[in-house]
């Protein structure tokens, strides 16, 4: 199916969901996810319409980028390497798995201004999963102020892989009630407006429960 048909689909969904939870359209924004797609299926979703796209891999963001350049907003969204950091930080709005100190001075030693980052959140409790516990989150942030070239934009967590909605909703829920006590201390370098969370499988949940950035592949762009 073309992407523009699947677009549509998602974003009447994506419109009930808002309907429901008392929000505005227009502060949910859809990442195309587009790690497993060529950059031609990219370049049809850009043409469709889709503004932003996202990338876990340094080799994938360069092939679509040197394509596709600013007429997307890109997302880096997946487990970043120090190492990588050179590789991807002139391409890059968004970082959308900040986790550690030492990628911190890595992304503010590399970029020549702030580089939006969600600090990546472990709101599930699996071992299985990347990112900080609700615990650490708040001194992590906090530790961030020492780097002026991160700017925490917001908060990033994925849910269980489960058809528990209920588990789910929580998963998210504990995402959004952190993200505003940090959005109380008013931190100068971490406003965290922002949640990214919601994937193909569960992003109404998830809008419903407040995201601001949905990350959607499978459904999307195939």
């Amino acid at each position: 199916m073309e992407v523009k048909q699947n677009l549509t689909a998602i974003i009447g969904n994506i419109e009930a969901a808002c309907r429901r939870s008392g929000r505005n359209r227009k502060d949910v924004h859809v990442v195309a996810v587009t790690k497993y797609v060529t950059a031609d299926r990219a370049e049809e979703a850009v043409e469709a319409g889709i503004l932003h796209l996202g990338e876990n891999r340094d080799e994938g963001l360069s092939g679509k980028f040197d394509r596709i350049g600013d007429r997307a907003v890109w997302h880096f969204i997946g487990s970043l390497q120090t190492r990588k950091v050179k590789n991807v930080i002139d391409k890059i709005d968004y970082i959308h798995s900040l986790d550690r100190l030492s990628l911190a001075k890595e992304i503010d030693k590399r970029a020549d201004a702030p580089v939006k980052c969600f600090v990546q959140v472990n709101t599930s409790g699996e071992e299985s999963k990347h990112g900080l516990s609700p615990d650490e989150t708040i001194p992590f942030i906090e530790a961030c102020r020492e780097y002026p070239n991160i700017l925490i934009s917001g908060l990033m967590t994925m849910a269980p892989n489960t058809d528990d909605k209920g588990l789910i909703r929580q998963t998210f829920q504990s995402l959004r009630q952190l993200r505003d006590k940090v959005k109380a201390m008013e931190l100068s370098h971490a406003p965290c407006d922002d949640l990214s969370m919601g994937m193909s499988n569960d992003y109404t949940v998830a809008i419903e429960e407040g995201a601001t950035f949905i990350r959607i592949g499978s459904s999307l762009v195939g």
